[in-house]
């Protein structure tokens, strides 16, 4: 099998997908428990999981266009099927966002394969390479390269910095981006084990740990109804003290044994030992967990469904979000297609491949109004323009543009006040 169709085939084969080890994810920084990976620990976190979801959902919705950066007019260009139509062969242009932007916040990098057409050097396809799947490296000579690893042989290839889009997270050198898992990974592990202590509350059914006590000696063996030393699995011996744990724990834990009236015999005497929640303050731990989580995503408390809701504070929440969250992430999406995906000679004649920002604010239907108003009253939008960002058709005679007469230059003022109020035109001296 070809490489290009094994990294086409990893979507749809997760088990093909390299398996971190516990060792390289403990040194990565990522907390370790059972098989779980790096990815899968976090996103049991709610708001982890929202969070990626929401910044890969807002850069996949936002379409692309082509302008010339000296008249700023758009261009119509073969590349703009595969950006706004079809990517690849099992993409839509939405689902290769969301990919490239999930890869960005969990690995660092999202990887774009850029496919050329071997005689004529024309963009075929846009495929999303999994991000622990690639490695980039500098030559002697300073030149970025990337080693993409087949999914399944393991065999690796290497491509050269123009065939690869490449999006970074945080970065130290340039080469290569932190991820925002990594980064938080402290905060993560905290919450999952507020989320561990929760579950394990409801599993012994509310009920807090404590001592059994009794005088009698339990330093013994447990023994069956035969008179043999009970064993487990793996051959070694019950003692008195487990079997205890393990009847009561049978009796009285789990939800559907919760509240259930314990009956001591043999001198038991039970006595709770643990904290509550209240004592513990779980409430107000789980909400700076999740303030925490949001700081590290850029992402309005609001979106998590936390914090104060307020229509305005939101609406201001949005804005920043758009602001100060996405177009940083727009921005290199923009510079990195720009730079790899158009020709040298498209970008002397100054041609940049944009993204259109105006998807994410179309929720706020008052502030496009305003906005909108407030462009064409000043002859910035024409009719045409407004439709056109509103994904709807042009209009007879809507590329006119307006300016109100009531502003004038100051140095006019004078003469245009006397003309209104029927005065006679200053003379000249």
């Amino acid at each position: 099998m070809s490489i290009r169709n094994g990294l086409r085939a990893v979507a749809r084969s997760p088990s093909a997908q390299k398996a971190l080890t516990a060792g390289a994810l403990a040194a990565a920084g990522y907390p370790v428990t059972g098989i779980d990976t790096g990815e899968t620990f976090a996103r049991k976190l709610s708001a982890v999981d929202r969070c990626i979801e929401l910044l890969s959902d807002s850069m996949g919705k936002l379409p692309c266009f082509i302008m010339d950066s000296r008249t700023r007019e758009r261009q119509q260009l073969p590349l703009l099927q595969l950006l706004n139509v079809r990517p690849n062969e099992a993409m839509t242009p939405f689902i290769r966002k969301k990919v490239l932007e999930t890869s960005r916040q969990v690995n660092g990098n999202g990887y774009d394969w850029i496919l050329r057409n071997p005689r004529t050097g024309r963009i075929e396809e846009l495929i999303p390479v999994p991000g622990n799947l690639v490695e980039p490296w500098r030559d002697l000579g300073g030149r970025v390269w990337y080693t993409v690893t087949h999914p399944w042989t393991g065999e690796p290839m290497v491509l050269p910095n123009e065939d690869i889009c490449h999006y970074k997270a945080a970065t130290r050198d340039g080469l290569k981006g932190v991820a925002t898992l990594r980064r938080a990974s402290e905060t993560i592990a905290s919450a999952r084990a507020q989320q561990q202590y929760e579950r394990s509350f409801y599993e012994s059914g509310g009920q807090p740990s404590g001592v059994l006590q009794t005088d009698s000696d339990l330093n013994g063996y447990a023994k069956g109804p035969d008179g043999k030393v009970l064993k487990r699995e793996d051959g070694t011996a019950v003692k008195l003290k487990d079997q205890l744990r393990s009847e009561w724990e049978k009796v009285h834990a789990g939800p559907s044994n919760s509240h259930r009236l314990a009956i001591l015999d043999l001198g038991l005497k039970y006595t709770p030992i643990a904290a509550t929640n209240a004592d513990a303050q779980f409430i107000e731990s789980k909400e700076v967990s999740i303030r925490d989580i949001a700081r590290y995503f850029g992402v309005p408390l609001y979106k998590l469904q936390e914090g104060k809701q307020a229509y305005g504070s939101n609406e201001q929440n949005a804005i920043e979000y758009v602001v100060g969250t996405l177009h940083p992430i727009v921005t290199q999406y923009e510079e990195e297609m720009t730079w790899k995906l158009l020709l040298e000679s498209q970008v002397d004649a100054g041609l940049e491949i944009r993204i259109n920002m105006m998807a994410e604010l179309r929720g706020d239907t008052s502030a496009r109004k305003d906005w909108y108003k407030a462009m064409n009253e000043i002859g910035v939008f024409s009719v045409n323009d407004i439709e056109e960002l509103e994904d709807r058709p042009a209009v007879p005679g809507g590329d006119a543009r307006k300016a109100s007469v009531n502003y004038v230059p100051l140095e006019d003022w004078p003469e245009l006040s006397r003309l209104r109020a029927g005065l006679p035109q200053a003379r000249e001296e």
